[in-house]
């Protein structure tokens, strides 16, 4: 990232040299790692981590990752902070920018994370809103490098419900020239604003189709059906998005030498069978490794 660059709260704010910085130092931590060789980049410096929204991935990825990088990590829940009862987060904002070198935090609204950042004057760090997930599409576009070797060329089909995993994934594809197929329901598409952007830059498809977009796909990825917040939803979303999953007729379509990538958690024999699971689990928890190295990236890069 530039210098002047502060905060991470979607991937559509990098350049894409920026991304291509990122990618290549998560590279070069990941080699460090699994030699042995320490970088302990952040020496004494403490990120806090905000939450909301429950997790695997990105907790222990980023408390990992502050922690090998030198520094400690604060677990703080929404609902036992004073954020919880009503402390407006500007305020928030400005009480731990006192006490902390970095803010990660993984919520509901976006505009939240925004303001946080507005108002704090360290790093901020989005772990996921329902908008965007821009944390989790570099990890993605880590692990595709390492399938693929590159960028340019490539075709990615997305397969199910046009979330904050599609908008990303098409600010990535932006970012990086790939081409991108989403194929969901009709009322189900990505971000009118990210899919007017993706088609304006000559890299999107949007159909209702999962088999127009997975032809000839280099990559497939797809994500569960009924997100975190939409539980309540889960029945009706399995009738609306029955046809929406990645199976072995589907690869048949794709390139022979296809990958398949999923943020997880996976609800097998939903929007991925488990026999493709099982087929491409290599590329899949590689893909989540990746969110370590990644995340351990863009906090030397911010917070360094």
């Amino acid at each position: 990232m530039t210098k002047k660059r502060k905060d991470l709260l979607r991937l559509s704010d990098l350049e894409p040299q920026e991304v291509t910085d990122i990618l290549d130092l998560a590279d070069k931590l990941k080699k460090e790692r699994k030699q042995g060789i320490p970088h302990r980049l952040l020496e004494g410096k403490t990120l806090g981590m905000i939450f909301t929204k429950a997790s695997t991935r990105t907790r222990v990825s980023f408390e990992v990752g502050i922690y090998q990088l030198g520094g400690i990590g604060l677990y703080l829940n929404g609902g036992d902070i004073q954020l919880g009862r009503g402390e407006p987060i500007r305020d928030t904002a400005r009480v731990l920018s006192r006490y902390l070198d970095g803010i990660m935090i993984r919520t509901y609204k976006q505009r939240d994370v925004e303001e946080l950042a507005r108002y704090s004057s360290v790093p901020v760090i989005n772990g996921l809103t329902d908008y965007c997930h821009p944390c989790q599409v570099l990890a993605d576009l880590q692990t595709i490098r390492e399938y693929k070797g590159d960028f340019k060329g490539l075709k990615l089909a997305y397969i199910g419900d046009g979330n904050n995993m599609a908008n990303s994934l098409i600010a990535g594809a932006i970012k990086t020239g790939m081409k991108i197929a989403i194929a969901c329901p009709p009322n189900y598409m990505p971000d009118a604003e990210m899919v007017k952007w993706g088609k304006e830059a000559g890299v999107l498809e949007v159909t209702d189709s999962k088999w127009v977009a997975a032809k000839d796909a280099d990559v497939l990825y797809t994500d569960v059906w009924a997100s975190m917040g939409q539980e309540s939803e889960t029945a009706f979303r399995k009738e609306i998005f029955s046809g929406y999953f990645i199976d072995g007729a589907l690869m048949e379509t794709a390139k022979k030498d296809a990958i398949v990538l999923h943020c997880l958690p996976a609800h097998r024999e939903e929007e991925i069978t488990g026999e493709v699971f099982e087929k491409h689990s290599a590329e899949i928890f590689d893909e989540a490794e990746n969110r370590l190295h990644v995340q351990k990236a863009i906090m030397v890069t911010l917070m360094g």
